[in-house]
């Protein structure tokens, strides 16, 4: 295989050179693709082909080997067993970069964003614009701002990368690999934390990136995004290919079907109403904070409240205000009936309050660290005696909670990074749980997350609320908001806009209160 062309990061980046594949115009042809970590198989005889010109979707369940797949092809990971090669001709890539020396790039699910450079910076880290050694920085902004238009995202070249919100991280990976001119695309999750709109405009970019006669490598658990945009899907479960066929020919039961092995009769757990004389366990008024205008409500025990609102809307902000991972600057929270007080999260979890984040890699997890330190990390407490840990304790009290939200690992002992999505996002419930909270806020609970694990989870919320704890779900889903909560606030420039119960709960007017105007000042409280 060639090696990386030393001239590549000084080139003008519209003339690199061109890829294998656009060579040969021929096929990405995986044949016989094992991997194992740690002696347990993530992949076994893996084989299939990717067509120029075409969108080619892998689903499966999280575990089921999909990303360490697009790893493979994109040089991230290497094969313990089979072979790549594109246009008839054998690849062994030792990197990424040797990936896309041969016009391979990937948008990963992990954002991989530099927090000190900017974000014209991120974009073409590695391939800059550059004469005799020099950076082109005019040339740089310039390049970026044609870029952003084309696919419609409103980023300015300057912004430090670390000052960017989740979605606009993600809109970041998904330009810099467009700024490549790859001739295949691996996208893993691309549109999980875009609006409505941004996530239109990717779609878009995708379908004329095929128009292109490039190859797009769709990695989604949105089964409905799936069958609109792949031409073919291939199916995995348990690192096993369990089929590949036309999109055409596909539906969203058979897929379902295929990932799981069996049927999924409904997606959401029956929604069991709250008795109105339940305690009240939370009451926020009037809190003010970066992003939080005047926000008021309360949550019951044994109560789901959803929190949906556009991408911007400050519902996170208003979660991250209420845990104390923020700075408020007016209002109260009481837990309970007594404040809460404190101006740490530390302080907020002993008095029972724990929260979910939505970025579990950045915000949620140690993902260097083991399945055992990242769950037992919120109350050590518990399993520590004069001062240490008591490795007995913490090992039974770990195992009792991994089975009760159903953690997948081989071993307790195994670092996070080698779970899969689903399994990483359980940790931070069995997290959660060892807290023995009166309240939970679960911000995205299920980003990233398959069909099957989307399920147990909502599985887990329902039963925590059945137990007495009230539960707070903020979701860009609004299916999700809707077949869980029992009342839905609705916000909007950093306010809770109106409140929904009942009846009144459903996407019409969930929409209509996102979309319109505030008419009154103040917020909406029960």
């Amino acid at each position: 295989m060639d090696g990386l062309n030393p001239e590549m990061s000084t080139r003008n980046i519209d003339e690199a050179p061109r890829s294998t594949a656009e060579a040969s115009g021929g096929d990405l042809v995986v044949t016989g693709v094992s991997k194992r970590y740690g002696g347990v198989p993530a992949l076994t005889d893996v084989s299939l082909t990717i067509t120029p010109g075409t969108v080619h979707a892998l689903v499966g369940e999280n575990g089921a080997g999909k990303s360490t797949l697009g790893k493979i092809i994109s040089g991230v990971i290497s094969p313990d067993e089979g072979s790549l090669s594109l246009g008839g001709v054998s690849l062994s890539f030792r990197s990424p970069r040797e990936a896309m020396a041969h016009g391979i790039v990937t948008i990963a699910q992990e954002l991989a964003i530099v927090p000190g450079l900017t974000v014209a910076e991120n974009v073409y880290l590695g391939v800059e614009v550059s004469t005799a050694g020099f950076v082109r920085r005019r040339e740089s902004r310039r390049r970026f701002r044609e870029l952003a238009k084309k696919v419609g995202f409103d980023l300015s070249p300057d912004w430090r990368a670390s000052t960017l919100s989740i979605a606009d991280q993600q809109k970041v990976e998904i330009m810099r690999a467009l700024s490549r001119n790859a001739s295949i695309v691996v996208m893993d999750e691309p549109t999980a934390a875009l609006s409505g709109n941004e996530t239109k405009a990717l779609h878009e970019i995708i379908r004329s990136l095929a128009r292109e006669g490039k190859s797009v490598i769709l990695i989604s658990h949105f089964l409905s995004e799936v069958l609109a945009l792949a031409d073919v899907i291939t199916t995995l479960r348990d690192g096993h290919l369990i089929r590949t066929v036309d999109a055409k020919d596909a539906t969203e039961d058979s897929l379902i079907e295929g990932m799981l092995g069996h049927s999924l009769t409904t997606a959401f757990p029956e929604k069991v109403v709250a008795e109105e004389e339940k305690h009240v366990v939370l009451e926020v008024e009037h809190l003010e904070a970066p992003g939080v205008n005047d926000c008021s409500f309360v949550l019951h025990e044994g109560e789901i409240l959803g929190i949906a609102g556009l991408v911007g809307a400050g519902r996170s902000e208003l979660a991250r205000a209420i845990f104390r991972d923020s700075k408020v600057t007016g209002g109260a929270v009481r837990l309970k009936g007594e404040d809460l007080g404190g101006h740490s999260p530390s302080r907020s979890i002993r008095r029972g309050l724990v929260f979910i984040p939505e970025s579990r890699k950045e915000m949620g997890l140690l993902i260097g660290r083991s399945v055992k330190e990242n769950i037992s990390l919120s109350r050590l407490d518990l399993v520590s005696r004069m001062g240490w840990i008591a490795g007995i304790r913490e090992r039974r009290k770990v195992a009792e909670l991994m089975k009760t939200v159903n953690v997948r690992a081989a071993s307790m002992r195994m670092p996070v990074s080698m779970l899969s999505g689903g399994n990483q996002q359980k940790l931070l419930f069995a997290r959660s749980v060892m807290c023995s909270p009166s309240v939970l806020i679960a911000d995205e609970p299920t980003r990233g997350v398959d069909v099957g694990s989307k399920r147990a989870i909502y599985d887990l919320l329902t039963e925590m609320a059945a137990s007495g704890m009230g539960v707070v779900v903020i979701s860009s889903d609004l299916e999700e908001v809707l077949g869980l909560a029992h009342r839905v606030l609705v916000m909007r420039h950093g306010r809770i806009i109106t409140e929904l119960s009942g009846e009144r709960i459903n996407e019409q007017a969930v929409l209509a209160a996102a979309f319109a105007e505030p008419t009154i000042e103040g917020t909406v409280s029960s």
